[in-house]
């Protein structure tokens, strides 16, 4: 006999619970958000719209299905499994989380107030979007592998570069050139589905000609930040595409670190001498329509 499929909601702390964690009560986190023109009101508004679209998710669970829950700050420690759908109540990013520890499994986003690219559906659609799990989008991520095996993947971005953000040395190459020494403010590859993000962002700035990919393209963009040119380092590559050869990276400083979709606290550590390569990742994220 099989198992019921599994709904697994996945939520983050509001700013209304932080503000309790960091200042203990209702009346002194009241103060500091007037301390910053604030009102205490907008705060509580927005956390009774995250809990009314979680109690509502929640009960619209089909009774005989399992479920189980988990917060952002747990999604690297729990444990999903083959079976389960996904539910992500909150804003976009959210999906972005949790999307690097799933594989293959359909993720469902859920608003808890307007509508965003990735968490489109309101809390009362939970219970067809979760028997609808075959109607879904694929996204293509990003893949950071380095030579003594730790791998990342990412639904937006990977950066690359110094913990503090501080210069970073490196060698790149990319699509069989030779490789150009480089300082720099580190290195980002982003997908089409973090092309309104990050990479965007960069992209606009620096009027860049490429063509930012599409969500389901398997093509990835890369841009060097801030390069510095000097007798010993280059400025000839700083951006381009991925789709079949890899960009590849030769550290030079002490250490580098990589993490994806602004998960500082889940990064891969790089010592000097070591190598490691961006790809678009086989794997990609089915997200129901």
């Amino acid at each position: 006999m099989s198992l019921a499929p599994r709904v697994v909601l996945v939520h983050r702390r509001t700013e209304l619970d932080e503000l309790l964690a960091r200042h203990g009560t209702r009346g002194q986190a009241e103060f500091f958000l007037r301390t910053r023109g604030r009102d205490l009101a907008e705060v509580t508004e927005a956390d009774a719209a995250v809990r009314t679209a979680l109690s509502t998710a929640s009960a619209a669970i089909p009774l005989d299905w399992r479920r189980g829950e988990v917060e952002r700050g747990d999604l690297s420690r729990f444990l999903f499994t083959p079976e389960d759908v996904v539910v992500v109540v909150g804003q976009d990013g959210l999906v972005a989380n949790v999307a690097k520890y799933l594989d293959g499994q359909p993720v469902v986003g859920i608003a808890p107030g307007a509508p965003g690219v990735l968490v489109r559906h309101p809390a009362a659609a939970v219970a067809d979007l979760v028997r609808a799990t075959g109607n879904v989008e694929h996204r293509t991520m990003a893949e950071f592998t380095a030579d003594d095996g730790q791998r990342l993947l990412a639904l937006n971005e990977i950066y690359l570069g110094h913990a503090g953000h501080q210069t970073a040395r490196y060698r790149l190459g990319v699509g069989g050139r030779p490789t150009e020494r480089q300082a720099s403010s580190g290195i980002l590859v982003g997908t089409g589905t973090g092309a309104t993000g990050w990479c965007g962002s960069v992209w606009q700035e620096r009027r860049s000609p490429l063509r930012l990919p599409a969500p389901g393209e398997a093509r990835l963009v890369w841009f060097v930040r801030e390069a510095w040119p000097s007798p010993t380092t280059g400025t000839s590559h700083t951006e381009g595409e991925l789709t079949s050869a890899p960009l590849t990276i030769e550290v030079e400083s002490d250490r580098l670190v990589a993490f994806g979709d602004g998960l500082e606290t889940d990064s891969v550590t790089l010592t000097r001498g070591q190598s490691a390569r961006f790809v678009p990742a086989a794997k990609t994220v089915h997200l129901v329509r």
